[in-house]
């Protein structure tokens, strides 16, 4: 094995070399992170057959269980689009509020949506909510697309069957019913904090944006058809996470008939569940073929194809650190240092967002730099870990994120405004979470 600081020199140089092929050569992450993989294992000196056999360890690893997880909800996400189900529950629940409290309405619209819907897809089925409800209040549209987007943006980051988060618990070993359950009960005070306190503070500072033209976005399309009832929508939204915290509450309390709460409460048996419910209520109730249905199915796992080699290529990143020795190295001197693994976690993941863009890169590519270290780290809660990880993953969004041209767009705002608004309060949300998860394990651990 080559020498610790050796190891570690090269682990670095790896890492820059990642950021280099995105950034600058414009390569996919996946090709990215395979080169880097093979690089960092020949470097290390391991024999070539061997860092091939890691890498397929490392890759088949990351997706055994990753898969299925992403997979499910991606229908999920999918049947709900394709219904109009999230606009009916947006607008049911501004019909229920009122207008003064719209902002309120439009963050609970967007936490039940953004549980199982991606965040890109989930903003634009429900931003021209946000327009509509500006223009009949008179108020400017980010008093209530800001707190749409924080609810969306939060849990997209930490909230399983999401990607970044249930690849983290994965790599770090983690409950993935654990994570479920202590990301939702983390993202309501951040969602509050950044989407209801923040906007509506800055909504009174920048100049109101000027509404978009025509409708881009197909949304009318959705809202003209026949729409789901809300209590089915709401069904299907929560029924996984009320399986997964039923699970999490006996198994708590040793209650008896533990292999059937396992069962039906793993997120595999819980999704699963909701899809078919999803399928019965969201597509063949609502006149849809069994052959509409499966087309559906279909088309909501041709997106994710290009993120679950993304996946695992940061599985096979992970396994090189592990195996080539560099893990256990850096554990060792982050053992005996005086610094935080929470903060470790953070400041990893919040380096790799701002030096790429991508949150689900940076958590996934975060985790798996960090996975070879849990030994270390055995004294600290795994699933604060990840939360930690998710909230660095973030925390830093600007003009080499997608999703900050999203919502530039989409609000009509300049470059300097979308960074005072979207990117400040993303800022703020993931610093605030570090600090929230810092004081539970200060609390509870």
């Amino acid at each position: 094995m080559a020498p610790g600081p050796y190891l570690l020199l090269i682990t670095v140089a790896a890492i820059g070399f990642l950021l280099a092929l995105i950034l600058i050569a414009r390569m996919h992450a996946f090709l990215a992170l395979f080169i880097t993989s093979m690089a960092l294992g020949l470097a290390a000196g391991m024999p070539a057959v061997k860092v091939l056999k890691s890498m397929q360890t490392g890759f088949g690893d990351a997706l055994g269980f990753i898969a299925v997880v992403i997979g499910l909800g991606a229908m999920i996400g999918r049947f709900l689009e394709d219904s109009g189900g999230g606009r009916a529950l947006a607008d049911w629940l501004l019909l229920k509020s009122g207008r003064d409290y719209a902002q309120w309405a439009v963050l609970v619209a967007a936490f039940l949506v953004g549980l199982p819907v991606f965040f890109e897809v989930g903003f634009v089925i429900l931003v021209p909510l946000a327009w509509s409800v500006a223009r009949e209040s008179k108020r400017s549209v980010l008093l209530y697309a800001l707190p749409l987007a924080a609810a969306m943006t939060i849990l997209h980051a930490l909230v399983p069957p999401h990607p970044a988060p249930s690849v983290a618990a994965q790599l770090l070993g983690a409950d993935v019913g654990r994570i479920i359950i202590y990301g939702i009960i983390l993202s309501v005070p951040l969602m509050i904090l950044g989407g209801i306190i923040y906007g509506k503070w800055i909504s009174k500072l920048l100049p109101a944006p000027v509404a978009p033209t025509g409708d881009a976005n197909g949304v009318s399309e959705i809202s003209d058809r026949c729409q789901p009832s809300v209590a089915i929508v709401v069904i299907v939204l929560v029924l996984p996470v009320i399986l997964i915290f039923i699970a999490t509450l006996a198994d708590y309390f040793h209650a008896p008939g533990k292999e059937v709460y396992d069962f039906i409460g793993h997120p595999f048996t819980a999704l699963l569940l909701s899809v078919l419910t999803a399928m019965l209520f969201l597509g063949l109730r609502r006149g849809q073929s069994p052959e509409q249905i499966t087309k559906a199915a279909t088309k909501s796992l041709a997106p994710i194809a290009t993120l679950l080699l993304i996946i695992g290529g940061g599985g096979a990143l992970k396994q090189i650190i592990v195996d080539s020795g560099v893990g256990a190295y850096a554990g060792k001197e982050l053992a005996s240092s005086s610094i935080s693994p929470l903060l470790v976690c953070f400041v990893t993941a919040a380096g790799l967002r701002a030096a790429q863009g991508s949150a689900t890169v940076a958590i996934v590519t975060a985790a798996g730099i960090l996975a070879p270290l849990m030994k270390q780290f055995a004294h600290v809660s795994p699933e604060l870990l990840v939360l930690a990880v998710s909230c660095g993953g973030t925390s830093i969004s600007h003009v080499n994120d997608a999703g900050f041209w999203l919502v530039k767009e989409y609000l009509g705002l300049s470059v300097a405004d979308t960074l005072k608004s979207w990117s400040v309060m993303k800022l703020i949300m993931g610093v605030a979470g570090i600090v929230l998860v810092m004081l539970a394990q200060a609390v509870f651990f």
